[in-house]
């Protein structure tokens, strides 16, 4: 896929030229077979929950379930997103996060901090407009599957 899918206008489109694509290969499917491998594809468990899950409009780029990974305080990380507040109309986004492996937060070696939750404000790109001392954004996060079971 070229473009993340957002909505259920854009699986739909998706699905209907997965399915122009199967049949121009000799592999004719239905619709709803179309439907069912983008939602899979999507990461959710059938076409009823990706269609449950995507709404009309853009949403928000993060929602609760999510599964990230990105960099907080320029460690790397990989986790869960427990909690979205969206900011400003849509602007930010308050996002708590929790680690799949806790993150140590100081960079000095004699002194650790780990910190398994984090709770945050990005922008609608998912990059916080907190800075570390050195001009580095404190987190960048992007979703990388719907986790939905």
């Amino acid at each position: 896929m070229s473009s993340p899918i957002t909505n259920r206008a854009q699986a739909k489109a998706r699905a209907r030229a997965l399915r122009a694509e199967l049949a121009g290969s000799g592999t004719p499917v239905s619709h709803s077979h179309a439907l069912e491998l983008v939602a899979r594809d999507l990461g959710y468990r059938d076409w009823n929950t990706a269609s449950a899950r995507l709404s009309n409009e853009p949403e928000a780029p993060l929602q609760v379930g999510d599964l990230v990974s990105g960099r907080y305080l320029k460690q790397p990380f990989s986790g869960r997103v427990l909690g979205v507040r969206e900011l400003h109309d849509g602007a930010a986004f308050e996002v708590t996060i929790h680690f799949d492996e806790a993150v140590d937060v100081v960079a000095f070696d004699s002194f650790s901090n780990l910190r398994t939750r984090v709770t945050i404000t990005v922008s609608a790109a998912g990059v916080s407009q907190a800075r570390t001392s050195d001009g580095a954004p404190h987190m960048i996060v992007e979703r990388t599957g719907a986790g939905i079971i």
